[in-house]
């Protein structure tokens, strides 16, 4: 059973660590809610009574928005110290979110006064295998949206200093579907946001299909028109496809991509992915994942289009749920150093201008 709940008052901007008890949703940090510290399994239980808390504190209870999730905006430019009650935001508690630590912070912002600092410091133990380190920031259960349903997410996003440059596998967003208690097999991200030396590159997941240049064993495969690189997993049932990477990205960074695939489509539109040393780097993404080759995704960063997908995208097993969600933050196999992230301005909506707002490229988005 949960800890009895404790209030705390608002003080203002503050940091809470993830080692020390969850930084969830309805307490956001201390400042407006009770934190009942609950295990993950107990978490799910009472999704309902959180998503009840978050409709009354954003004045939304008994609306529609609530029934249709997919209609439902949600933002939050982390000003209060608190996830604010339209964010649909929370730190979820588990082991790996322990390595993980949060703070409202005003030193470095993108806009406004405030922003997300996000840090993960060692706590697997070395050499460890399949251990990993997070600090991660969920969506609402609630408040997911269907899996077959397109929306919009926007985040501001700064690499801190130090910039990790090591070999290493290393996220700071991805985009998930639900996994029922029925689904058997790991299932990766079917869009992830990813670094490796020092360079971002973004990967698309699907299941396995054949492809359509076979493995060369020679690193990245240079594809022909219509073709992407594509790393085959037969042994999970999955494929990851190379959409777009910084543009000095090498088989050196990651020489696994080295067959091609037609059956999800990257369009790069000639603007590459910024590198983690350039700063505050503004991405917006619309999501709409299909295995069944529905999929479409877009990316774009600064203002710029980067790439877009379509084919397929996303897994199509048996027991999956029915939704997608995202998650924000760094996440990390296990390593000696901290690594911090900075994150601000979230916004989930339907409508492409409240991410892009841009009237001319939300037209040609649509078009």
């Amino acid at each position: 059973m949960a800890r009895a709940a404790v209030v705390r008052p608002f003080a203002g901007p503050v940091k809470a660590s993830a080692q020390a008890g969850a930084c969830n949703f309805y307490l956001a940090c201390g400042a407006k809610f009770a934190n009942l510290s609950l295990k993950p399994k107990e978490e799910d239980v009472v999704v309902g009574v959180r998503v009840l808390v978050w409709a009354l504190a954003a004045g939304l209870a008994g609306q529609v928005a609530l029934a249709n999730p997919a209609a439902t905006v949600l933002r939050d430019g982390f000003e209060t110290g608190d996830f604010g009650p339209e964010s649909g935001l929370y730190y979820r508690d588990n082991a790996e979110q322990r390595a993980g630590s949060v703070e409202f912070q005003s030193d470095d912002v993108r806009s406004g006064r405030a922003a997300l600092r996000l840090t993960v410091r060692p706590l697997c133990p070395a050499g460890s295998d399949g251990c990993s380190e997070r600090a991660e920031i969920w969506e609402e259960t609630a408040l997911r949206v269907p899996y077959d349903t397109p929306v919009w997410y926007g985040f501001s996003v700064k690499f801190a200093d130090p910039v990790p440059t090591d070999e290493h596998r290393y996220l700071i967003a991805q985009w998930k579907r639900e996994i029922g208690p029925e689904a058997e097999g790991d299932f990766s991200p079917y869009l992830g946001f990813r670094m490796t030396n020092g360079r971002l590159f973004v990967t698309v997941e699907t299941n396995h299909h054949a492809p359509s240049v076979p493995p060369t064993g020679t690193g990245i495969a240079t594809c022909p028109a219509g073709h992407t690189p594509v790393w085959l997993r037969p042994e999970t049932n999955q494929m990851r496809v190379l959409v777009a990477a910084d543009p000095s990205f090498s088989s050196a960074d990651d020489p696994r991509f080295d067959a091609c695939t037609d059956e999800t489509v990257a369009e790069t539109h000639g603007n590459p992915l910024p590198s983690p040393q350039d700063g505050w780097i503004d991405f917006a993404i619309l999501s709409r994942p299909g295995p069944d080759g529905s999929g479409h995704i877009k990316v774009f960063a600064n203002g710029l289009p980067v790439v877009t997908v379509k084919g397929r995208i996303g897994h199509g097993d048996f027991g999956l749920g029915e939704n997608q969600y995202f998650k924000f933050g760094p996440y990390r196999d296990g390593a000696p150093e901290p690594w911090t992230m900075i994150y601000d301005n979230f916004v989930r909506s339907p409508d492409c201008m409240d991410v892009l707002r841009d009237e001319a490229l939300c037209t040609a988005v649509s078009g």
